[in-house]
């Protein structure tokens, strides 16, 4: 069945793209026309024209825990559901497909406010990257900022661009230049300039609810911030001591190899750095870091946020009672605490097929530890002795920092 032809009833739902002045495909038009029921935010069906006989449902709210029983009591009817541009760009259309299942869900898309934002800028989506905060923490844009950069914002409403711009400011970008693209495709489409830092000043009412964000970094902008690349400097963690310093956090992190999509755990995060980093490394990459001082705790979350990654995820509490019930991960680095009894176990049990295992000691108790289960399972044993100089009396010298063992495993 290609898109163009009417859903066979039993067919769960279509999801139809509107632009903001409510337009349509000729298509679309025609499924619509024909639909039982017809779903949307209540923008959304108050942009198209009622049907005579036809029922028009709104989103019940919350939407998750309410949409199974929703389509359980539409079944067997023809569903049409409405959504904003093209529908899987933030939008219902990927809502229906996590929960349906791709079978179930057919998408028309229109086009998109990230097209349309593009198209008013004159930005290539080769030199551009989209970033949405619909729902998300505003700390998200962070991550992506560096030199040049060009990124587009999916807001959730008229507040986003004074949170965006405070941000940038804070962060030592209050140069970065913000263009707020209102109504995008409509009668009532607007746009206004300002700088981070005026926009930090403009009180959300000046702002339209319906918007996107196009935010160009100076090219001549510095900062640490900016890398991807596992590494980042030790004062760039808020931290107690308690922190896997920079060349031995590159170190651990080559060997966890992160990859999109993949999951982390950093048991015994310490600053977080080493979660931080992995997550950093890709925006699909996710952190549980589990941390048993609640002053740590908070800390690792503080990071995160400054860093561009608020979603990190940090679970108090000692390990290995702290990792019951959480989500396997695909890699697992142990920066403190390994000698506790059953967190090693703990660990190696709860990888995946595939994951891999870094484990950092200083003692000679953990050391021994390592000792061991390098002979038991193999894997790579590796000691690290890092001298950075510093000045004696009128020269210079090394001082050396504490040395580590590494032991790593791929399974």
């Amino acid at each position: 069945m290609d898109d163009l032809t009417p859903p066979p009833r039993g067919h769960l739902v279509t999801v139809v793209g509107v632009g903001a002045d409510g337009s349509l495909q000729p298509a679309a038009e025609r499924l619509l026309r024909e639909a039982d029921v017809v779903l949307g935010g209540r923008r959304h069906l108050a942009l198209v024209a009622p049907v005579p006989g036809q029922e028009r449902r709104p989103w019940p709210s919350p939407l998750a825990p309410s949409l199974p029983a929703l389509l359980d009591e539409l079944r067997g009817r023809q569903l049409v559901a409405l959504a904003s541009g093209d529908p899987m760009v933030s939008g219902i259309g990927t809502t229906l497909v996590r929960a349906l299942g791709a079978e179930a869900v057919r998408v028309l898309p229109s086009i998109s406010s990230v097209a349309l934002a593009r198209a008013r800028m004159r930005w290539s989506a080769e030199e551009s990257v989209v970033v949405t905060l619909v729902g998300r923490h505003e700390a998200r844009v962070l991550r992506e900022v560096a030199p040049g950069r060009r990124i587009l914002v999916l807001t959730s409403g008229s507040p986003t661009a004074t949170f965006v711009g405070r941000l940038l400011t804070e962060t030592g970008h209050p140069d970065a230049v913000i263009t707020v693209l209102g109504n995008l495709g409509s009668d009532a489409e607007s746009r206004s300039v300002k700088t981070a830092r005026e926009w930090a000043q403009t009180p959300a009412s000046d702002v339209p609810a319906l918007h996107v964000l196009a935010i160009e970094v100076p090219a001549d902008a510095a900062g640490w911030r900016s890398s991807w690349v596992a590494g980042l400097p030790d004062e760039a963690f808020e931290n107690d001591g308690q922190l896997t310093k920079r060349d031995l956090r590159a170190s651990a992190l080559a060997r966890l190899s992160p990859a999109p999509g993949q999951h982390l755990w950093d048991v015994g995060a310490g600053a977080g750095s080493v979660g931080i980093e992995w997550m950093r490394s890709h925006s699909t990459c996710r952190t549980t870091a589990v941390e048993a001082d609640p002053v740590r705790a908070a800390r690792v979350a503080r990071n995160a946020t400054r860093l561009g990654v608020p979603d990190l995820r940090v679970v108090e509490g000692p390990a290995p009672d702290a990792l019951a019930g959480l989500e396997p991960p695909h890699a697992i680095f142990i920066g403190g605490g390994a000698t506790r009894p059953g967190v090693l176990d703990a660990c190696l049990a709860a990888l995946r097929p595939g994951g891999r295992l870094v484990v950092h000691g200083v003692t000679l108790e953990t050391e021994s530890l390592l000792a061991d289960a390098y002979r038991t399972h193999g894997g790579e044993l590796t000691r690290l002795a890092v001298e950075t100089t510093h000045p004696v009396g009128r020269f210079t010298g090394w001082t050396p920092l504490r040395t580590v063992t590494q032991w790593s495993l791929r399974l």
